[in-house]
């Protein structure tokens, strides 16, 4: 009998879930996919798998270099409508994020994050793209 490590079993499961969700996806390095599938709103959105931790995110803005903490004030209101993940800054850029441990990701959550992702998105373009260079 062969026996799959961790690590494999949390591959095969995200790639399962991809996969049964008819996304638009690539393999871009070792636990890392993106989903390119501008048809569901999800375009650019990064999968990482780490440690115990599978992280959902995508960048979707630059922080301009004025009104920042009107874009900021914003965010923070606009996290208190998110089902799934938060808005966050990582370095110069905006982006929206979901974390999961591995160990209780199931197909549903794992859909609904993406699906909110996508929804969040659109719902929020409007309301962001005033703050956009």
């Amino acid at each position: 009998m062969i026996s799959l490590s961790q690590e494999q079993v949390v591959q095969s499961k995200i790639e399962g879930y991809l996969i049964n969700l008819a996304l638009t996806y690539e393999e871009a390095g070792e636990d890392v996919w993106v989903i390119n599938d501008d048809d569901k709103g999800l375009g650019n959105v990064f999968v990482f798998a780490e440690d115990s931790l599978v992280t959902i995110r995508t960048k979707v803005m630059d922080v301009p270099a004025e009104r920042k903490c009107e874009l900021f004030e914003e965010l923070l209101r606009l996290n208190v409508d998110l089902v799934y993940g938060a808005y966050a800054l990582d370095g110069a850029d905006v982006i929206l994020v979901e974390t999961f441990e591995t160990g209780t990701l199931d197909y549903e959550e794992f859909q609904g994050a993406l699906d909110a992702i996508g929804l969040s998105l659109a719902q929020h373009y409007p309301t962001l793209s005033v703050f956009r260079q």
